[in-house]
């Protein structure tokens, strides 16, 4: 598979002092979208339902939490007139207050996405002070109520060719498209992992454009079975909950905050590297882990290279971010140095490892050139058996150590 090309940073060329001292910004894949989200729009009804019937107005639609594509490069977008039978004439009709007065747990409703503006068009949707075509994420994963029209859909768009893409990762789309999709499919999986209320275990509903869920205060159905409900066909209030009171009222999406890290030895002429037991041979990465609470992001890189190499740490720059869709991390980019003294690598204390060792700058740089791949796939015309493997550039692993060999330890700052 052909790696695409990254996406370019915001304001590649602009001189600045910033930019003089520390570098060019470094952008990494599934960033870089071309949507503005107008996220303050979100609560606006009247603008969402301009938005859902415009004519430049995309849905990029989910089975499964797999994406409708032309195949593995090209994603697929349906039309209004496409998702309109499933969503019902206009889902956002209704006030947000009102939809929530009107709540039935029984009915099943469609998960609809509003994601944001791209502005790069000029003849899309016109809003105050904002132009741009309307791009929505809708999950058409058969279910409930609502089984049969999804699967009319589905069978509608694989009539013309298309197919939803199945596998873990997709990282052969465009920049673009990949961030677009990013952004998509982490906040439907987040919607479908929340169904209930984490407080009192009542149903959720979603709201703000699919980025919200709130626990109404009644349901229109029976609650046989959810934690307090109570059992009868009349309309109920539910019982009292916490997140109705005070500020702290909706459940937000989650994003899970995960250190990834580039280490240098103390003579900074090597880098760490580690490899789990289920990799294919010779592949190595670098070390990665998750943010514990009250936990800043230099502490969780030292903790983290201890637990997994028994390598100890001193100065933690971090380097770039990287959102990562499976299901909701922050890949935070750090490079490190270790400690004089404290390379000696053990894996005595967290067993996550098969083996971590130090590599050699030359050694990671020409793994880097012919050695990088997505994990069970080929390496590059020119690779030797047995040589070191890598992740493909459109890991922040690669771009880590692509720092490193070019020099981001040295004397003069570089990114």
């Amino acid at each position: 598979m052909t790696t695409p090309p990254l996406p370019e940073p915001a304001f590649p060329s602009l001189d600045s002092m910033l930019s003089r001292k520390f570098g060019k910004e470094v952008a990494n894949y599934f960033s870089g979208s071309p949507l503005n989200r107008v996220s303050f729009l979100r609560t606006d009804y009247t603008f969402l339902s301009a938005a859902l019937k415009h004519p430049t107005t995309s849905f990029l639609l989910f089975n499964n939490l797999n994406p409708l594509a032309k195949d593995p490069s090209h994603l697929s977008f349906a039309t209004y007139t496409d998702v309109r039978p499933l969503i019902d004439e206009n889902p956002y009709a209704k006030s947000e207050e009102q939809l929530i007065s009107e709540y039935n747990s029984t009915t099943t409703i469609p998960q609809l996405l509003f994601l944001g503006l791209d502005e790069r068009n000029k003849q899309g949707l016109t809003y105050n002070l904002y132009t741009g075509s309307p791009f929505f994420a809708l999950d058409v994963t058969p279910k409930g109520s609502i089984a049969s029209q999804a699967e009319s859909l589905i069978e509608s768009m694989q009539s013309r060719g298309l197919k939803f893409l199945e596998g873990r990762i997709q990282a052969a789309l465009p920049a673009p498209d990949a961030a677009i999709y990013a952004q998509a499919r982490a906040l439907l999986d987040w919607n479908a992992r929340n169904p209930f209320c984490a407080q009192c275990g009542q149903p959720t509903m979603s709201i703000n454009g699919g980025m919200k869920r709130t626990c109404p205060p009644k349901d229109m159905a029976s609650l046989r079975g959810a934690i307090g409900g109570n059992v009868g066909a009349a309309p109920t209030e539910r019982p009292d909950c916490a997140t109705r009171k005070g500020i702290s009222n909706l459940c937000f999406p989650r994003t899970d905050p995960t250190v990834i890290m580039a280490v240098v030895s103390p003579d900074g002429k090597r880098v760490l590297i580690g490899r789990q037991k289920r990799w294919p041979p010779y592949w190595y990465s670098t070390l990665a882990g998750f943010v514990e609470p009250a936990e800043s992001v230099e502490e969780a890189v030292r903790r983290e290279v201890w637990e997994e190499s028994g390598v100890e740490l001193g100065r933690v720059v971090i380097h770039s971010t990287q959102p990562w869709p499976y299901p909701a991390n922050l890949m935070i980019g750090a490079v490190a140095q270790c400690i004089p003294g404290g390379d000696e690598i053990v894996l005595k204390h967290d067993p996550e490892l098969e083996d971590a060792r130090w590599a050699e700058l030359e050694e990671v740089r020409e793994a880097l050139r012919v050695g990088t791949s997505a994990l069970g796939e080929s390496a590059q015309e020119g690779y030797k058996e047995g040589n070191l493997r890598l992740p493909a550039g459109t890991a922040i692993a690669n771009q880590l150590l692509t720092a490193v060999v070019n020099g981001f330890v040295g004397e003069a700052p570089k990114i």
